[in-house]
């Protein structure tokens, strides 16, 4: 891996670990058109870029839930069944979908067909988005969680299924997209220190990388920390149509 290829792919995970466009089948495909094999230290590379990212939230809201109890639990009911669901699929997932291009495209597409039905959905006034963070109750966290678990198929986004299903619920983009940062944190931070320690004997030997590691760390860090905050200005007066239109192009283009 180059200095260049770091950066690259530190862009693309701090570009879309928060949109709802799937930054794992990002990273996948990017990976492959820059001709990078899928190796231990690439592994390595995209848990710490992933942790550069979630950085960032921390930055933006480790104050919002140290200071509201009652927003830290509903985060904490809905990490539980993602954790518990996630970890049980993870490894049919893993040998499944990861290796299958294919698969990984239709899903990607798929999720983007259904931001179209959403949106024709509520254009048609047959579903209204009236709630805010403050109504959110204990059975829609769970619900929220579940779904979220579906973000281990490359392809779905962990924010796009999260979206999916608060708008299914009846809740402004603005802030099911709020609530989609800080959910990420617990569930980030868990998946990323888990194969931190299950890759624990790979940091003896990445010193020589040290640079590209640092590089991709820092790309992503910065680079999320502006589509975070450019992502709720721009769901509080716009669809989700653009996130569906990409989805849409990208993977015919690819498929292609």
């Amino acid at each position: 891996m180059t200095i260049l290829h770091s950066l690259i792919l530190g862009i693309i995970e701090g570009l879309t670990e928060f949109l709802p466009v799937s930054s794992t089948f990002h990273l996948i495909t990017a990976s492959r058109l820059l001709g990078l094999t899928q190796t231990e230290f690439i592994s390595l590379f995209e848990v710490v870029i992933q942790s550069g990212a979630i950085l960032s939230l921390l930055f933006i809201y480790t104050k919002t839930l140290l200071h509201n109890s009652r927003l830290l639990s509903l985060t904490i009911i809905s990490f539980v069944p993602t954790a518990i669901l996630g970890g049980l699929l993870y490894p049919i997932i893993k040998g499944t979908f990861f290796l299958n291009s294919s698969l990984q495209l239709s899903v990607f597409i798929a999720i983007g067909l259904v931001f179209f039905l959403l949106e024709a959905l509520l254009a048609r006034k047959h579903l209204v988005l009236h709630y805010e963070l403050a109504d959110l109750t204990n059975q829609h966290a769970v619900l929220i969680g579940f779904a979220q678990a579906l973000a281990i198929i490359p392809g779905v986004s962990r924010s796009g299924i999260v979206l999916i299903i608060m708008l299914l619920l009846g809740y402004r983009r603005d802030e099911s997209a709020r609530y989609t940062f800080l959910l990420s944190i617990p569930t980030i931070l868990a998946a990323s220190a888990l194969d931190l320690y299950q890759g624990r004997h790979l940091f003896i030997g990445s010193s020589p990388y040290f640079l590209p590691l640092l590089i991709g760390f820092v790309s992503a860090f910065i680079t999320a920390y502006f589509v975070v905050h450019w992502l709720l200005l721009f769901l509080r007066t716009h669809t989700l149509r653009l996130f569906a239109w990409y989805r849409l192009i990208v993977g015919t283009l690819l498929a292609l």
